[in-house]
């Protein structure tokens, strides 16, 4: 870099351009350090020198971040971008992680909104809850409401005993089965049928399966089921406690045994 004893015409000091431009000093010399913008020459006492070419550059770095783009993604598509055709592809890039930030900031909003919804009606702040929430509503699941009805053990156990892939089975499989009553009832089976008798299996395996065999849970999962049953939730949550008791009351009979008991 040749060096100037004075600021030759042309030329411009770092404070000029600062002005010019509307950035401020420590922006140049962050551009510079980064090497994305460094002076094209320097004076001998160590002032940096700016010129024409070097507005230019700030323009196209003004402009790409102004568009979005990060500094280290400049730095990157700078060099390359000598025709129409280079530009159209660098920007067709940047609109495509634009669009998956709006998505993911529109996830972000929906969750906070539903977060704050389930919030309101919880008599107190309590974060395990919450971060239960959240942990359902990252993973798309419709089933984050029911987490305010979850209470003692039943809440301790999901937390000790499932993770996110079993417990996205369990809501999988309650979905399935929900909709087998749905159908059962639309063609007129009750729940004594063979079929619904079919059901009743499925249906206690399920919760075999959900409580690990400890039957102590038994009644605060009844509970639950009951006060679901009288909840807006939807989702999954939307189950028929009649059709199911009656088929549970039938089941048990044949089987000759009732846990509830």
């Amino acid at each position: 870099m040749k060096k100037y004893r004075a600021v030759p015409r042309g030329y411009m000091l770092v404070g000029e351009i600062a002005k010019k431009m509307d950035v401020s000093v420590s922006t140049l010399h962050y551009y510079d350090k980064a090497g994305l913008l460094s002076p094209t020459s320097e004076s001998e006492g160590g002032r940096r020198l700016y010129t024409h070419k070097d507005i230019v550059r700030l323009t196209q770095i003004q402009s790409m971040k102004h568009l979005g783009f990060s500094l280290e993604d400049i730095k990157t598509y700078l060099p390359t971008i000598d025709t129409p055709e280079e530009m159209s592809n660098a920007l067709i890039e940047q609109a495509k992680g634009i669009r998956n930030k709006i998505n993911s900031l529109k996830d972000s909003l929906d969750a906070i909104e539903k977060l704050n919804a389930e919030v309101l009606q919880m008599e107190t702040v309590d974060w395990e809850r919450c971060a239960d929430i959240v942990v359902l509503l990252q993973s798309k699941s419709d089933s984050y409401g029911v987490v305010k009805y979850l209470e003692g053990n039943i809440i301790n156990h999901i937390r000790n005993s499932f993770d996110k892939n079993s417990g996205e089975h369990t809501l999988s499989t309650l979905k399935h089965l929900n909709e087998k009553i749905a159908e059962m009832k639309k063609n007129g089976l009750s729940p004594e049928s063979e079929q619904g008798q079919e059901f009743a299996k499925d249906w206690w395996d399920m919760v075999t399966d959900f409580t690990g065999g400890d039957m102590s849970l038994l009644p605060e999962l009844s509970k639950l089921a009951d006060d679901l049953s009288k909840s807006d939730e939807g989702g999954a949550f939307e189950i028929d406690i009649d059709f199911i008791d009656n088929a549970m009351r039938a089941y048990f009979a044949n089987v000759g045994r009732n846990p509830f008991d």
